[in-house]
């Protein structure tokens, strides 16, 4: 198992190297050959390392097709529940101990992994809710009978969605590492497929700490939950046609992925939530100074800056009427100075590390193409830590509306957006966000009906969310970077293509949905 995880107050007091392993066929195994160093985001010292050669990945994924796949499917969604119920518990009681693990593994402060951790246990408890409500049956009708001829109302058909019986393989993100293990894991189970996680490396004390915890304290079933900690290598070489893939990072990766030979050799299904420029789109009715103005702010301040940015719905491209753009950008600079970064142990600091050495650079080079191309408006550069990952928030402006081809195909994935100014109307506000392709979110400000209906209707077959901000709820607002397990997470497009979570509509993806003919009777008793 992974070593002793130490509760810390500061980072001058950690002198622990962790070593997380790999739980692979009902035990803890740590692999061989050339060490993975992990390093503290806001020193770069080095806190651990992985050994991940040698693993047996083909029998792990074996293992959870012959053990795991029967004892989920033997179970019904109110049993699968209540392991989703456990495992939230679990998350719960050691808060204290993950929120401090956060900081060290990825760079959080308190608040930020209060926002990972939190959501895990969150979502976790939500789909155990729907476990209980789904029942005591193990496969789900969909809608009711229907007669097949006008004849005979005996011979019919009915829709049943039944858990695949292969094993679903989840390849996660490193800005997240507990809730995206949860948020998949937790559709996963109870649909009924077991699970085989792989964390991203750099951040992957979080995830290893989480199955530990679950594993001593006797709640994962033999075989249903099995975590890879490392590179994939040849995993989905020894994927099967009942298996299915879900997969959170980049448009690069998924396409690597979808195109892998054996996932396209036997269509096995691949999800894909990746890239997205989420945009932020002020109407022209909103004044500077308004509720509705001032609720954008806050929720385009909070969404660049929480995580270090490091979100998939976080918020790249402002989209403000030319009249407004000066006001938004001061008002945004107001909310910024506010939020320095630095050292998550201290809470003076509200924006900490990025999570890794690769997304610092990748940041970095990122903020250097919009320097070429577009005019910093607010930001410091150099207002930041000398060591660590650090990036300050920053705000750029790109004149030139769709055309401005930069903002609309690249995103920094860090505390960074861009203020895009546009002449107010619905049309070219439209055009704009649907240049970035396709999002996951966007949000709308506007009390005015007739701009904001063409606009959000206009926008909805570009994203997976919408979330439409106005006076009547200005003050309610948890943020369009927020993602909550009732609703769809995932977009078209450039944002992958894919979609999770939005409570039993995240289980269909692990599904096979099955037409039943035959007679009504007998097809009612063989399905109760």
């Amino acid at each position: 198992a992974t070593t002793e995880i130490y509760t810390l107050s500061l980072h001058d007091a950690l002198p622990i190297l962790h070593t997380p392993s790999s739980f692979l066929n009902g035990q803890w195994v740590t692999g061989t050959g050339t060490p993975l160093t992990l390093l503290d985001p806001t020193t770069g010292d080095s806190i651990g390392q992985v050994h991940d050669e040698g693993l047996d990945l083909a029998g792990a994924l074996s293992y959870g097709r012959t053990v795991g796949g029967p004892t989920l499917r033997s179970m019904t969604f109110a049993e699968r529940g209540l392991i989703l119920k456990g495992w939230g518990r679990a998350i719960h009681t050691a808060r204290d101990e993950l929120l401090d693990l956060a900081r060290i593994d990825s760079g959080n402060t308190r608040s930020d992994g209060k926002f990972d951790i939190d959501g895990a246990a969150g979502t976790l408890s939500y789909y155990a809710y729907v476990g209980k409500t789904l029942g005591d049956v193990r496969v789900l009708a969909e809608g009711e009978p229907e007669p097949l001829t006008r004849s005979s109302a005996r011979m019919v058909g009915h829709h049943y969605n039944v858990p695949r019986h292969g094993i679903a393989v989840h390849l996660n993100a490193f800005n997240f590492p507990a809730w995206g293990l949860c948020e998949k894991a937790a559709c996963a189970i109870l649909a009924g497929v077991p699970v085989l996680a792989k964390p991203a490396v750099e951040t992957s004390l979080v995830a290893a700490r989480i199955v530990e915890l679950w594993h001593e304290q006797g709640l994962i079933p033999d075989g249903v939950l099995q975590l890879l900690v490392g590179e994939p290598r040849d995993l989905l070489d020894h994927l099967e046609g009942q298996d299915c893939v879900a997969f959170t990072g980049s448009g690069n990766t998924g396409r690597v992925i979808r195109t892998h030979p054996r996932v396209l050799a036997l269509g096995i299904p691949v999800n894909v939530e990746a890239d997205s420029l989420n945009a932020a789109v002020l109407g022209p009715d909103v004044e500077p100074g308004s509720d509705t103005f001032i609720m954008a702010v806050a929720d385009i301040s909070r969404d660049m800056t929480q995580k270090a940015g490091q979100k998939c719905t976080a918020v790249r491209r402002i989209v403000v009427p030319e009249a407004h753009a000066e006001a938004m950008v001061e008002a945004l600079g107001e909310r910024l100075a506010d939020l320095k970064a630095g050292d998550p142990a201290d809470r003076a600091f509200r924006v900490g590390p990025l999570a890794t050495a690769k997304q610092h650079q990748d940041i970095l080079a990122g903020i250097a193409a919009l320097e070429d191309a577009h005019e910093r408006v607010w930001g410091d550069p150099s207002a930041r830590p000398d060591t660590g990952y650090f990036v300050a928030p920053q705000l750029f402006l790109a004149k030139g509306g769709e055309n401005a081809a930069l903002v609309h195909k690249s995103e920094v994935f860090g505390p960074v957006a861009t203020v895009i100014p546009y002449d107010g109307t619905s049309e070219s506000a439209q055009r704009i966000v649907a240049a970035g392709g396709g999002g996951l979110v966007c949000s709308i400000y506007s009390n005015d009906l007739k701009w904001a209906r063409p606009t959000i209707t206009g926008l909805m077959p570009w994203h997976g969310r919408i979330v439409w901000g106005s006076k009547k709820v200005h003050d309610q607002s948890i943020g369009p970077g927020t993602v909550l397990p009732n609703f769809v997470h995932g977009g078209p497009g450039a944002a992958g293509g894919g979609e999770e979570l939005g409570g039993e509509r995240g289980l269909s993806f692990y599904w096979q949905r099955v037409a039943l003919q035959g007679d009504r009777g007998l097809i009612e008793r063989l399905m109760r």
